[in-house]
């Protein structure tokens, strides 16, 4: 048997915590000496130990943890919850480390303020085109990971779709943003991945919408090079250009997103063209 001090070294908890533990009768000793009051642990009861943490780590109260283990929780159980908390805790990562990337590329922003190169972008007219499209949802257009979440998913999905009703892409993949038809308060709004399609079929039962944008006659646009996590410095450039330009946007202004190089999993190296419909302010 060890003791309290060798058992707490061991299963890598503190010797105060042990003694918690024995007072609310989530771990006993194996052996008390009736004499000095010393208590003593087997190595049985790491297995016991290990279960604890564990459930601790699910979020679980010590209560609850005391229950689950006078259950006698099976390891397959236990497994599959620690897996499952394993991925919660990862996705959770990922987006804290999106949300950082978001964090950096609004602190350069703010340090290149007064200092934005317009040179580069361009009016020109954008033709109509017909396009299949899923739409999801996000809960704001400045919520650049949220977003990302509720449209990434849609392409493979709306691809899929396509194939299986005969229907090919004949262009580069966009997205582009409406506000949800809520409440004038709510931010919500609609995202919508699509391809430009030749097809001319109609039908409600595709499990997608093909629908026909119309032409533009006079839009503003500029490239963006990279992760488009990081497209708000793009966007801003935009709108100094429209401004100083006598534009003001069409619409809520959301700039619509042509995916002109695109290669998996590699984005830093994305080319995407960024279009914003304008007119002139006398209009």
């Amino acid at each position: 048997m060890f003791t309290i001090g060798d058992f707490a070294g061991l299963g890598r908890v503190s010797v105060r915590m042990l003694r918690h533990y024995d007072t609310i009768g989530l771990i006993r000793p194996a052996h008390v000496d009736p004499h000095s009051g010393y208590r003593y642990y087997t190595a049985a009861q790491l297995r016991v130990l290990n279960r604890v943490i564990a459930l601790k780590d699910l979020g679980f109260t010590l209560q609850q943890v005391k229950a689950m283990i006078e259950d006698k929780i099976e390891s397959t159980e236990l497994r599959g919850m620690l897996r499952l908390r394993r991925t919660e805790l990862a996705a959770q990562v990922e987006a804290d480390a999106a949300r950082l990337t978001q964090v950096d590329a609004r602190l350069r922003l703010i340090e290149t303020e007064g200092h934005m190169d317009t040179g580069d972008v361009i009016l020109k007219s954008a033709r109509a085109m017909r396009v299949a499209r899923l739409t999801s949802t996000a809960p704001r257009y400045d919520d650049t990971v949220s977003i990302e979440r509720s449209l990434s998913p849609l392409y493979p999905r709306l691809l899929q779709l396509m194939l299986e009703h005969g229907i090919f892409a004949a262009g580069s993949p966009l997205a582009y943003y409406e506000p949800a038809p809520t409440g004038p308060e709510d931010e919500t709004i609609n995202v919508h991945a699509a391809f430009p399609v030749a097809s001319s079929a109609e039908g409600d039962d595709l499990g997608f919408d093909l629908i026909n944008l119309p032409a533009l006659g006079s839009v503003a646009t500029v490239l963006h090079e990279g992760n488009m996590m990081e497209a708000m410095g793009t966007v801003q450039k935009l709108a100094t250009w429209i401004d100083d330009n006598g534009y003001r946007p069409v619409g809520p202004g959301f700039a619509r997103e042509i995916f002109v190089e695109c290669p998996p999993g590699d984005f830093d190296n994305w080319i995407t063209e960024l279009q914003v419909a304008v007119t002139t302010t006398a209009t």
